[in-house]
């Protein structure tokens, strides 16, 4: 009975270890395929991503070797942060740093090349004029545009050029340079093209008038900006005091400090510090914004 009994207990004990074994496989099979789709749609939309706003900042990369890249990323650094620290809070927080950093450069990297764009604009524009005044007409204004400015204003025009020397209509090409550069400046121009087009007129003191304009708007910018700048630093100053301040009280007092994260009544306060922290910086930051 005893021996029964025994190969019974043997018998279900091999039982539930398969058991056990084919759930693990089934759901890490499950895991695997999961990701491995997971990784493919990303792969995809990254790379799409990639090559539409690297071609429309005229920068012809690899997509397929950046995204390998940003993936390698993702993986080594959070792990190499994991086994410095153990911390999961720290290693999340590197891995979503490292998932979020392309968009960020890109942004950056197109909020650059709109500055630039716009800061060109209105010598490109009174360039335009002054060629115009002297008799050529406006591509070749545009050809020697596209010969004396340096890029990304030249690289615009140049797309331009080569549009309208295979046929694509004159609206279009405009229409796309719009998507291109969706620049409130450059809107006006495009308008003035389209308008002096449909009802004739003098583009050349048109292109003045509109380039010293965009001049004088820029300069007025620039005269608000350095007399908003000690707003905005005061700003950035006083959000950034009362973190300062929980950090050096943390380091005199660590354990009244610590009750901040181990206490519901601490949670709260850091929720409502938090809040009131946003809410502060956006409003100073929306007094010291104006728009011209």
């Amino acid at each position: 009975m005893e021996i029964i009994l025994n190969l019974t207990s043997g018998t279900l004990y091999m039982a539930i270890l398969v058991l056990a074994f084919l759930t693990v496989s089934c759901l890490s099979f499950g895991i695997l395929m999961k990701g491995r789709e997971f990784i493919t749609d990303y792969k995809e939309t990254f790379t799409e991503s990639t090559d539409a706003t690297m071609a429309d900042m005229f920068m012809f990369v690899d997509a397929t070797r950046l995204f390998y890249m940003n993936l390698l990323a993702m993986v080594v650094f959070p792990a190499l942060i994991w086994l410095l620290t153990g911390d999961t809070i720290t290693t999340v927080a590197v891995f979503a740093l490292f998932a979020l950093l392309p968009g960020m450069i890109y942004r950056n990297m197109r909020k650059k090349r709109m500055r630039m764009f716009e800061e060109q604009l209105p010598d490109a524009l009174l360039m335009l004029s002054g060629a115009m005044r002297a008799g050529a007409s406006l591509s070749i204004a545009m050809d020697s545009l596209v010969k004396e400015q340096p890029a990304p204003i030249s690289q615009e025009f140049e797309l331009f050029n080569r549009e309208q020397r295979i046929g694509v209509d004159f609206d279009v090409s405009i229409s796309n340079m719009e998507k291109r550069l969706p620049l409130q400046d450059f809107s006006m121009f495009a308008a003035s093209l389209r308008i002096n087009r449909e009802i004739g007129g003098n583009l050349a003191e048109i292109l003045e008038s509109l380039g010293e304009t965009i001049r004088r708007k820029h300069q007025m910018e620039g005269k608000i900006e350095s007399l908003t700048a000690q707003g905005k630093m005061q700003g950035i100053v006083m959000t950034g005091l009362p973190l300062l301040l929980a950090g050096i009280l943390f380091f005199i007092e660590p354990e009244a400090m610590s009750m901040l994260w181990t206490e519901p009544i601490g949670w709260a306060t850091l929720a409502i510090i938090f809040v009131m922290e946003v809410l502060g910086y956006v409003m100073i930051n929306k007094i010291t914004s104006i728009d011209v």
